[in-house]
């Protein structure tokens, strides 16, 4: 099946989307200031270069894409039926490097939380609250 798109509005269509500060980082970082907590972005010296990092609570916060991440078992993980195998290996990776990342962390003993795109949909401002409390 061919791309619906030609390659060059592919390739901008592609070039928009962002790897920092989206839309669903950007709800959790709004929340978690309103509730108090401060922090810091994007640190470069810890593995993952996590979307938020609480120093004083030494938790990271990882604000994954379900598609850009593998969300198992999620539809907003479904592969595109151009370019499949591209596709499988680009996410592959992706995930290989977060395991990676968070095994760093919890070896430097980091809380590490995990919040997926399709859970800011439900009640997750109570859940992202009692991660802390554990």
């Amino acid at each position: 099946m061919a791309d619906i798109h030609s390659k060059e509005t592919r390739s901008y269509n592609m070039s928009r989307i962002r790897s920092k500060d989206t839309k669903p980082e950007m709800q959790v970082r709004r929340f978690l200031h309103k509730s108090g907590f401060r922090f810091r972005l994007h640190v470069k010296d810890l593995p993952g270069k996590p979307d938020i990092v609480l120093p004083k609570y030494k938790t990271v916060i990882f604000v994954h894409g379900c598609f850009w991440h593998g969300h198992d078992g999620c539809g907003k993980a479904a592969l595109p039926t151009t370019r499949t195998d591209w596709w499988k290996e680009k996410i592959n990776r992706n995930i290989q490097n977060d395991i990676n990342a968070e095994a760093t962390l919890k070896a430097k003993n980091w809380r590490i939380i995990v919040i997926w795109q399709c859970e800011l949909k439900t009640n997750w401002k109570i859940e992202l609250l009692n991660k802390f409390n554990k």
